[in-house]
């Protein structure tokens, strides 16, 4: 019993140690990413299919941590019971699946990255909490507050305000047209996504066999191999890969700065998928959703420094509605945790008085 008592403590600081850890890669990933993307395009790159092939190009990151957790295992199991892989032909279908998906959202939101100011693309994305708690509701079964409704309620008017302006920090020498198919296209890739993040977890749920961080990280690679073949065979028949060389010589910033945003670009949106389903296995979508929604003002005022994108009001309305909402599900967060959390001390509490008086 004693042995039990202290192994559970122990897993859950593992857990809680190992959310904290992809809870920040995905920070950085969700806010360098979108700034490196405009980066690329604000200074002469035009290729939205190779834009959107970088998000998910450098997969084979994820077999280094892959290799380090066998080699780890080894040592601790007998080699008849460790492999390199444990995924299963099942689980390894759903994980294509949604990375062909994954392959599909890239381009949207590269497309919007390409028409639209930092500021104003991820003001859209914040919508994505909406999307993301709906299917959360369909798929998985998850349970809704008064204050997470209305946190969905409150991001989803925001991006309504927003879409109120949709030409007032239109950038130089675009139209209209293009302007608003960019505003549309980030809207339908925040819907994808937001239906990406509860599929992942369904996936986790369904499984045949136990989901263990490795195995996670085996999904990540799985659903980046796919989504990139996807963004590879739209950049074959958009013949990006033969113009690669001449834009990078035509790169504002010169060739090797067009070569080192390229290659971080690539580095950096790994560490969104990877933190983004690595919340997903300790926690849940929808924490995931609210977790690439609550960094939206850092974005924001990232754009707004680095690349002196304006900030007029119908912005500042949807941020404050945005932060307005993502106070309010914190706040049920909150209350629905000191709710529960009596019950489960005086339980243990009980346990410990019955163990007392064996």
């Amino acid at each position: 019993m004693e042995v039990g008592k202290e192994s559970e403590p122990k897993a859950a600081a593992m857990r809680k140690a190992l959310l904290i850890t992809n809870c920040i890669i995905l920070s950085i990933g969700n806010c360098a990413g979108p700034l490196m993307m405009r980066l690329y395009f604000i200074h002469g790159g035009k290729r939205v299919w190779f834009s959107s092939w970088l998000e998910t190009g450098a997969w084979p990151i994820i077999l280094f941590p892959i290799a380090c957790a066998y080699f780890h295992r080894s040592k601790t199991q007998p080699s008849s019971q460790n492999k390199l892989f444990f995924m299963t032909p099942h689980l390894f279908l759903a994980a294509a699946f949604i990375g062909i998906l994954t392959g599909f959202d890239d381009y949207l939101y590269a497309y919007g990255v390409a028409r639209l100011p930092v500021s104003t693309s991820s003001l859209i994305i914040a919508s994505q909490l909406a999307f993301t708690a709906g299917f959360a509701f369909v798929l998985v079964k998850q349970k809704f507050t008064s204050y997470s409704i209305n946190a969905v309620f409150l991001l989803t008017i925001g991006a309504g305000v927003l879409a109120m302006h949709t030409s007032g920090d239109r950038p130089a020498n675009e139209t209209n047209r293009e302007y608003v198919m960019g505003f549309l296209m980030t809207v339908g890739a925040s819907a994808l996504y937001g239906f990406i993040l509860p599929l992942v977890e369904l996936t986790y749920k369904k499984s045949k066999q136990e989901i263990s961080y490795a195995l996670v990280m085996e999904i990540q690679m799985v659903m980046c191999l796919f989504a990139t073949g996807v963004c590879t065979i739209g950049m074959l028949v958009n013949n990006d890969f033969k113009v690669i060389s001449r834009e990078a010589r035509e790169y504002e910033l010169g060739e090797t700065n067009y070569y080192v945003i390229v290659i971080c670009s690539a580095i950096i949106w790994q560490c969104f998928f990877l933190g983004a389903i690595g919340v997903i296995f300790c926690a849940s979508s929808l924490l995931s959703g609210i977790i690439i929604a609550v960094l939206l003002p850092v974005t924001e005022i990232l754009a707004v420094i680095f690349y002196n994108e304006s900030f007029h009001a119908e912005k500042g309305v949807a941020l404050a509605l945005s932060l307005w909402g993502f106070l309010s599900y914190f706040y049920g967060e909150i209350k629905d945790f000191k709710k529960n959390k009596p019950p489960l001390q005086t339980e243990m509490a009980s346990v410990s008085d019955r163990q007392e008086s064996v």
